[in-house]
């Protein structure tokens, strides 16, 4: 018999130790109680592809960012005609979704508004894009300027005499105020061509379907592929200082990269070492302002705090050169190939339809890009950025006996952390000789809620809540999410045709390929990586290119064919399968999987055999 429904919200056990976990984040944030019946009659679904792990309750700030001005763009800007935003929740944890359809009786009164915004946006695209660069970097400055300094023991002479009349005080309070504000600011700027571009895709993604019905879905993602895109340039970055380092003979140095700055001190040292370092410093400005995680954590690890890793990952290009590896991505086979599908399907079309499709692909093209390069500069940049001062405000609290580690202001909301500051500048202003109350108040609440994260931590989230539609149309839910009619039953186990150790996902790149499986829960364990494996994970970050080379292909527990995930591996030429709901979880480091990613399946071979440490796999290609 077919199950019909996900659990509800308050079916989910609440795991021990983690009771009351509701009150680690805002109200509105959670279910509520006297809501109950409404929310249950939504569908929710889990997006661990952006918000793999529990959030600490500052953390959320991303999510709250992100998602309601995703949906502003929707609802409020470009008036989409069937798309309004997202209703989110945190539950358990985990952030869960909800898509707000348009009632059916508005949908036309949007048209006209939504064609005159697109149509202003394509005709102006390449200088509001350059304009767009520049309001984000102008962001990012003002985000580094910010500082948080400890406040003098006495005001100084100087500003008696220039009647200044401030302690310093207002400066630590407004530029906390700026810190979020300016992170609000770049997130609103994230979405302004995010969605265009995905409007773009889709609108020339339905054209195909309408005149070549049996097309498949990845033919049209090739028709678009092969970019220059600024998402990959860190990685290009670390291929061109591995392929100097062989040129100057200096492999040698890179024996132990997790000391870095023994590593960079024996190569300016080395002969030739003076020129690779140059362009070691020149490489790092933006380009090293970017994580191995997906930028939505405090605990994310960049390459410029982290300089270790981006050593490691270099030392692996050297050894792969000097194995006579190519490592460079091909972007000319990829070209070639969207080049000859394009020409097969235009070759298909009368006059008319020909001019309509490569209108349409021409913009689905030069939107395209910016579908991935935004990630680069919000993400990545400005993220870097915002949590590297969030960490600077937390040790400066952390040093006035606030909490006991460092970076325990994660464990407060965001507002919380702005009483916490008037608490501090309160028992420093009026000279209280026990000073400010949070070091008395504030270690106990943090191990409380330190405890409850750690508890919810192990229970893996519920892929999606309450009863699902009948059918699935919203256009984002489906491209970006992989959230599909038919991929919500496979879920729910109602795919009666995947036999029995198949896990059935999006197809979203091609090839089939044969070998082992790594697990990888978390960004600290891509190291594990081995050479041709095949990566299981909830889902990857752009950031982890520097991997792909090595693998043989990449199953998701979640995504869409517009995934980050999915347009990685496209552009990498990396077979991939994404939106299994659970591949992480099911499939074990060592087993030996047949990854089909033009049909979109994943076959569990064998068992992992009993060694801890499972050889790489050493099959080849089966078939393109």
């Amino acid at each position: 018999m077919s199950k019909k429904s996900f659990p509800k919200p308050s079916d989910l056990p609440v795991p021990a130790g983690a009771e009351g976990w509701e009150k680690l984040y805002p109200y509105y944030l959670v279910f509520q109680d006297r809501l109950k019946d409404k929310e249950n009659e939504k569908f929710w679904f889990c997006d661990s592809q952006h918000w793999p792990t529990v959030f600490k309750p500052f953390e959320t700030i991303g999510a709250e960012y992100a998602v309601k001005c995703l949906g502003q763009y929707n609802a409020r800007h470009l008036m989409i005609p069937n798309a309004n935003g997202i209703e989110f929740r945190v539950h358990l944890g985990y952030l869960y979704m909800s898509p707000i359809p348009v009632p059916d009786d508005q949908v036309a009164d949007r048209v006209p508004e939504f064609q005159a915004r697109i149509t202003h946006y394509f005709q102006n695209w390449d200088s509001m894009l350059e304009e767009w660069k520049g309001k984000v970097r102008g962001t990012i400055y003002e985000l580094e300027s910010l500082s948080f300094d400890h406040l003098p023991d006495m005001v100084p002479m100087a500003d008696i005499e220039s009647g200044k009349a401030m302690d310093g005080s207002e400066v630590l309070l407004e530029n906390y105020d700026r810190l979020i504000a300016l992170a609000y600011r770049n997130w609103q700027y994230h979405f302004e061509f995010l969605n265009l571009g995905y409007i773009a895709y889709l609108d020339f993604f339905n054209y195909c379907k309408e005149v070549f019905p049996d097309i498949p879905d990845q033919s049209i993602a090739n028709m678009v592929q092969g970019v220059d895109m600024e998402l990959f340039r860190p990685d290009d970055e670390l291929k061109e200082l591995a392929i100097l380092a062989v040129e100057l003979g200096l492999q040698e140095h890179f024996a132990d990269t997790d000391d870095a700055e023994g590593t960079l001190a024996a190569l300016a040292a080395a002969p030739g070492g003076e020129r690779w370092i140059a362009r070691w410093d020149e490489a790092q400005n933006p380009w090293f302002n970017f994580t191995v995680g997906n930028g939505f954590y405090g605990h994310d690890k960049y390459w410029i705090d982290h300089l270790e890793i981006p050593l490691g990952f270099i030392a692996d290009y050297i050894r792969r050169l000097d194995e006579c590896q190519i490592i460079k991505r091909p972007t000319a086979e990829l070209i070639a190939e969207k080049d000859r599908i394009v020409d097969e399907y235009r070759e298909l079309l009368d006059a008319e339809q020909l001019a309509a499709f490569d209108a349409k692909r021409g913009l689905a093209a030069t939107a395209y890009p910016y579908v991935e390069n935004h990630n680069f500069y919000i993400e990545h940049w400005t993220m870097g950025v915002f949590w590297r001062k969030v960490r600077e405000l937390s040790r400066m609290l952390h040093a006035h006996g606030f909490w006991p580690e460092a970076d325990d202001m994660l464990y407060l909301t965001r507002n919380e952390v702005r009483d916490a500051l008037f608490d501090l500048v309160t028992g420093h202003g009026v000279g209280a000789p026990d000073g400010p109350i949070g070091p008395v108040y504030w270690p106990d609440i943090i191990e409380e809620r330190r405890q409850m994260v750690d508890a919810l931590k192990t229970a893996r989230p519920a892929p999606a809540l309450n009863t699902p539609p009948e059918s699935i149309t919203e256009p984002f839910t489906r491209m970006l999410w992989g959230i599909t009619t038919e991929q919500v039953q496979s879920w729910l186990g109602n795919d009666e045709d995947t036999p029995e150790g198949t896990l059935k996902g999006m197809a979203a790149s091609p090839g089939i390929v044969e070998g082992y499986a790594r697990v990888i829960m978390d960004a600290d364990q891509i190291s594990e990586i081995q050479q041709d494996e095949i990566l299981v994970a909830p889902v990857t970050a752009p950031s982890w290119g520097p991997i792909f080379g090595k693998l043989k292909a990449a199953v998701t527990d979640i995504g869409g064919m517009m995934s980050h995930a999915a347009i990685v591996c496209r552009e990498y030429a990396l077979p991939a399968v994404t939106g299994t709901g659970s591949a992480s979880t099911t499939i074990r480091t060592g087993q030996r999987l047949r990854v089909d990613g033009t049909k979109g399946t994943v076959e569990v071979l064998d068992d992992a055999p009993a060694a801890a440490d499972v050889p790489s796999a050493d099959a080849a290609l089966v078939a393109p």
